[in-house]
């Protein structure tokens, strides 16, 4: 392939395709939370919330201290289910997504984030592999019929509004979707 129709056909072919797949709300059927998620060709990213009580009490539990396990609890913390029921594989690098609050980009808090935040004198060994191993691998690699789940954080206060901007690639191209109206879990509620 030569001429204009080449250099027009690259850009194209190279774009990220912008998806605008279905999106669906609602409470999850055991706990009472509420859900937000994604789904796409039999890729699906879920959102659960987690109370602020909740994730003080696990952290709690695996050797935090009441200031850093509130820390965590107050950041805006959610149960992430990604699947992938499709016939392509899926990777996904969480560095790429991005939390739009108040018409500001940011990023998600991830595993790397948390383990340059506490020092291996600040918090015990055993709580910071706890919550390295709670919280949604930051890269995953996903072939067709494949899950995993793990804690995401995006940094917010309690009752924050949030849209999220995800990026993966699905069968090698990129895909990016947006998971509107998020809310943060609010601190002392109850499901």
């Amino acid at each position: 392939m030569s001429g204009p129709f080449r250099t027009w056909l690259m850009p194209v072919l190279l774009a990220p395709v912008l998806v605008q797949a279905a999106t669906e709300t609602g409470n999850d059927p055991e706990t009472g939370l509420r859900f937000w998620q994604w789904s796409e060709g039999g890729v699906s990213v879920r959102l659960v919330q987690r109370l602020p009580d909740q994730i003080r009490g696990f952290f709690l539990a695996r050797g935090f201290h009441a200031t850093e396990a509130d820390h965590i609890a107050r950041a805006c913390v959610f149960q992430t289910i990604f699947r992938d029921d499709d016939n392509h594989p899926v990777d996904f690098d969480l560095h790429d997504w991005r939390v739009l609050h108040q018409g500001a980009p940011s990023g998600l808090r991830v595993r790397e984030d948390w383990d340059r935040r506490w020092p291996a004198d600040m918090v015990p060994r055993a709580a910071r592999i706890a919550l390295r191993w709670s919280l949604l691998p930051t890269r995953q690699h996903f072939e067709p019929g494949d899950y995993n789940w793990g804690m995401s954080v995006y940094g917010l206060a309690p009752g924050s509004h949030f849209d999220l901007h995800l990026m993966m690639h699905i069968g090698g191209q990129q895909v990016e979707a947006l998971l509107p109206d998020i809310e943060c879990p609010r601190d002392g509620d109850q499901p």
